[in-house]
């Protein structure tokens, strides 16, 4: 929704709120209220797509000042204070968001999300695993993705490479789950399947330090040597302080 639009909504709901008379002025009031608060949590998503958190804050406030409940504003202001480095406050708002409305599943990924990125990844785990129990959240791939990555991080190997192939049996355009797969695959010795999983994600994502050390080692390993010099020139123009380059410095 853009911003014109919330702002549309958040006019009429505001009137509607301003209803009197009649028996139906509590019901029309209470419903004033949520679509208000809705269109409130709205402007601040278009807010924080921008990446203009301090704006997202005040109509965050509001929404919260018609109903300090509210679980899709906590959840949104959880997001500010990530996205602000405010790790104490986002917890908080996440928890009060799922105290409000604990099946909600989008916030339980998001919620997984901040914990990954915190370095909490038993507690991510669990979140994600929670998430993808929900058989139609749209987004279950990432899901899945997420739960490989967390499994990688807890040094669960076996269980990784499980996650990631459902991720990918789910939604087979995911670099990130193309990139650990084919690491992984490459780890294994399993060279063909992992130059498969190399060449999907190169035709999806720029590439990094990393992939394009792994390109280079498969290369090596199929001996294509334009392919392995032509990735390593790459490297060393793009990446040429990281430990990758170093690595396949080493590597010559």
């Amino acid at each position: 929704m853009t911003l014109r639009a919330a702002l549309s909504i958040l006019s009429l709901a505001l009137l509607a709120g301003c209803v009197s008379g009649g028996s139906s002025d509590t019901l029309a009031g209470r419903e004033g209220r949520a679509q208000a608060a809705q269109a409130y949590v709205q402007l601040a998503s278009g807010y924080l797509q921008q990446g203009l958190t301090e704006q997202a804050k005040g109509p965050l406030k509001k929404a919260l000042d018609l109903n300090s409940q509210d679980a899709a504003a906590h959840a949104a202001l959880a997001l500010v204070y990530q996205a602000e480095d405010e790790p104490a406050l986002a917890e908080k708002h996440y928890l009060t968001a799922l105290n409000s409305r604990p099946d909600d599943t989008r916030i339980r990924n998001n919620y997984g999300s901040f914990l990954y990125a915190q370095g909490q990844y038993a507690q991510a785990q669990q979140m994600f695993a929670q998430a993808a129990a929900d058989t139609l959240y749209p987004e279950r791939s990432r899901v899945f993705e997420s739960l490989g990555l967390t499994a990688l991080r807890l040094g669960q190997r076996d269980q990784a490479q499980e996650y990631l192939v459902k991720a990918l049996r789910l939604n087979q355009q995911q670099p990130r789950a193309l990139l650990e797969m084919a690491e992984l695959s490459y780890e294994d010795r399993h060279y063909v399947p992992a130059r498969d999983y190399y060449d999907r994600f190169s035709q999806l994502s720029d590439h990094s330090a990393r992939s394009l050390l792994l390109g280079s080692r498969l290369a090596d390993v199929f001996e294509e040597r334009n392919k392995a010099t032509e990735l390593g020139l790459q490297l060393q123009r793009l990446y040429p302080g990281t430990p990758e380059y170093q690595q396949y410095l080493s590597e010559q």
